[in-house]
């Protein structure tokens, strides 16, 4: 449970309480009383909360140290610069992030969200029984969500069961844009590492500069695998047995299903491959549904030109009890995060303290008082 404890230093800022929880420090405005930690990563820990001025539970995410690195640091100021634009019910909602004391030497930011009751993975790992509705209605609202962010020109680019939140009544919600893009930026961010392993299309996996929103979709298809199988379909211990895994269960690709990779060695490798007439997901997964194997089939294709898209899927026979086009709303513009992945720490550091006033438009007008940077409650 969440411990009230003294101020470090034992000095107490104004419109602050403090709280011990997981040997973690949390200084949240005093609008807010923590209740327990619920879930802790390399980025720190997420605690519930309640919100005492609309008696509202949230979940309130600290990230700790958030400049020791400059990758933690984009990371978090692309999630603020995202989120503020999203709005959607299967997305999660970025409902705060607090102000920080002081503007130029702040350590930690906390991000309030709306709260869930748990996430896919621990869903798929418990002994829960899912019936073919609960993976259905799961899938629909993922690719419903995926669909919206989509027509914002975002990539997810790390989708996985622990990046989707459930609650009690099965609503899902897409969460952790720290790795998405927007596919109109400046060219370099299609190079670098994402979406965790498992998960990893063929082309990010064959090193592949040019890729789209099919990346999702096979993360999609990965997901949708090990709800119907209640175990990953591709657990790869490092790279390239991750693509003998895939070749494995797809089969051996003809020629013109390579021509998508712009690697030489990397389609020389594909080539090297034993021979594989593959495993018919029908075989992996015998209770499942027919029309699911068939959209799994269409989502897991090698070659990202020819699978299936988000629009599509939901259009797919396999959908159609739940998916009304005239209920699906799209993004109203297209999102632009057009970030310099090169900026120092002290430029991050003002745009996200930018960002975070858009949260506050009480600070704005205390910071006229305030010239020298610090930000004092009333």
């Amino acid at each position: 449970m969440a411990t009230l404890v003294e101020p470090p230093n034992g000095i107490r800022q104004r419109g602050k309480h403090y709280y011990s929880m997981w040997q973690t420090l949390f200084e949240v405005d005093t609008k807010y009383v923590p209740i327990k930690p619920i879930g802790k990563g390399a980025y720190g820990v997420v605690c519930s909360s309640i919100n005492r001025e609309t008696n509202e539970k949230v979940a309130i995410k600290k990230i700790n140290n958030v400049f020791e690195n400059s990758i933690d640091a984009l990371r978090t100021l692309r999630e603020l610069k995202l989120l503020k634009h999203i709005r959607h019910e299967n997305v999660i909602a970025l409902k705060d992030v607090m102000m920080p004391i002081h503007r130029t030497s702040f350590k930690d930011v906390y991000f309030v969200y709306e709260l869930m009751d748990t996430d896919l993975h621990h869903i798929i790992k418990s002994s829960q029984p899912l019936s073919s509705d609960h993976c259905k209605y799961f899938l629909f609202q993922l690719l419903r969500g995926l669909k919206y962010l989509h027509s914002a020109n975002i990539l997810h680019r790390d989708l996985k069961p622990g990046n989707l939140l459930v609650n009690a009544n099965c609503d899902l919600k897409i969460c952790d844009f720290g790795l998405a893009r927007t596919s109109g930026g400046r060219g370099q961010f299609m190079t670098e590492y994402v979406v965790t392993r498992w998960y990893r299309a063929p082309e990010l996996l064959l090193c592949c500069d040019n890729y789209g929103t099919s990346i999702d979709v096979w993360s999609v298809g990965c997901i949708f695998a090990e709800i119907l199988g209640r175990k990953p379909i591709f657990p790869g211990t490092e790279c390239l047995n991750q693509l003998k895994l895939i070749i494995n269960v797809l089969g051996s690709q003809n020629e013109p299903d390579l021509a998508f990779i712009d690697n030489p060695k990397a389609r020389k490798y594909i080539q090297s491959l034993p021979l594989s007439r593959g495993t018919h997901l029908s075989r992996l997964y015998p209770q499942a549904d027919p029309l699911a194997i068939d959209l799994l089939q269409r989502m897991l294709v090698f070659d990202p030109t020819k699978r299936i898209s988000v629009s599509e899927s939901l259009q797919h026979p396999y959908m159609s009890e739940l998916y009304d086009p005239r209920s699906d709303p799209l993004a109203q513009v297209p999102i632009s995060l057009d970030i310099d992945e090169n900026m120092g720490e002290p430029m991050i550091r003002e745009m996200m303290w930018n960002e975070m006033l858009r949260y506050h438009p009480e600070a704005v007008q205390m910071l006229h008082y305030h010239p020298e940077g610090a930000y004092v409650h009333a």
